[in-house]
């Protein structure tokens, strides 16, 4: 039996990486006249880093940071972060990014099946809450548990974010459902024994899902499902992702 649902947050609650972060990156980096504006291309690379405060670090080498008269790079990063961030925040409240399908369904069946619920994500907590109220709504967020940001030493590929959400969840790895939609989410997801379901989003199509129990379009709703784009444990999908599925992609890991 399936007693915990996790889902991971950008790009599996809403495709927030080309809708949000990348736009809030670019208006931090001119705000800031810094020396930085990443195109949807390069930004394609670098969502293979997981989290924000280390994709700037990527691009801050110390040759760039010498140029920009920067001392100290990890103050630079945090504040920087810390005003993109808040930008962020502010396109979510002006509902610029919005919910991917079949989310808040999920969330509401998975209530009523008694699973316990968690997003799991290295972003910043408050970004991720944010996104999360946003998605499902907050009568509903009010259940869900949020473990993000820097709460552990290293994020994904990594698995440790997972590792930690089912410590303090009391649920062993055989009887949890992880949702990602990235390459680097997938190797986290397996790294605790958890072949996850994959909805690939803007940036991670060509990815590499290698684990993965399912891939699909999204989460699918009854009146638009979702399309299958692999089944290699041959689960019974009927166009959504329901509780159903989740038992038995759960089932599949006795």
């Amino acid at each position: 039996m399936a007693r915990a649902l996790i889902l991971d947050c950008d790009g599996v609650l809403a495709n927030t990486e080309r809708d949000g972060h990348l736009v809030a990156f670019n208006h931090m980096f001119d705000e800031l006249d810094l020396p930085f504006h990443w195109t949807e291309s390069e930004y394609a690379e670098l969502v293979k880093i997981g989290g924000g405060k280390e994709r700037l670090a990527s691009v801050l080498s110390p040759e760039v940071a010498r140029t920009l008269g920067i001392t100290d790079p990890a103050a630079a990063v945090a504040s920087w972060h810390r005003r993109k961030t808040d930008i962020y925040l502010e396109l979510l409240r002006d509902g610029t990014i919005t919910a991917r399908p079949g989310v808040r369904r999920l969330v509401e069946e998975a209530l009523e099946a008694g699973l316990r619920i968690a997003v799991a994500s290295t972003s910043a907590e408050l970004s991720v809450l944010s996104v999360l109220r946003h998605a499902i709504e907050p009568s509903l967020a009010r259940h869900v548990r949020v473990f993000a940001g820097d709460i552990v030493p290293h994020k994904k590929p990594a698995p440790d974010i997972y590792a930690y959400a089912l410590r303090a969840l009391f649920v062993p790895s055989h009887e949890a459902v992880i949702i990602e939609d990235s390459g680097i989410g997938c190797k986290a997801a397996c790294g605790v024994g958890v072949p996850p379901i994959i909805t690939p989003s803007s940036y991670t199509g060509d990815d590499d899902f290698t684990g993965a129990a399912l891939v699909v379009s999204d989460l699918g709703e009854p009146d638009s499902p979702a399309t299958l784009l692999s089944n290699p444990r041959n689960l019974p999908f009927r166009g959504i992702v329901d509780i159903p599925l989740v038992t038995a992609i759960a089932s599949c890991m006795q």
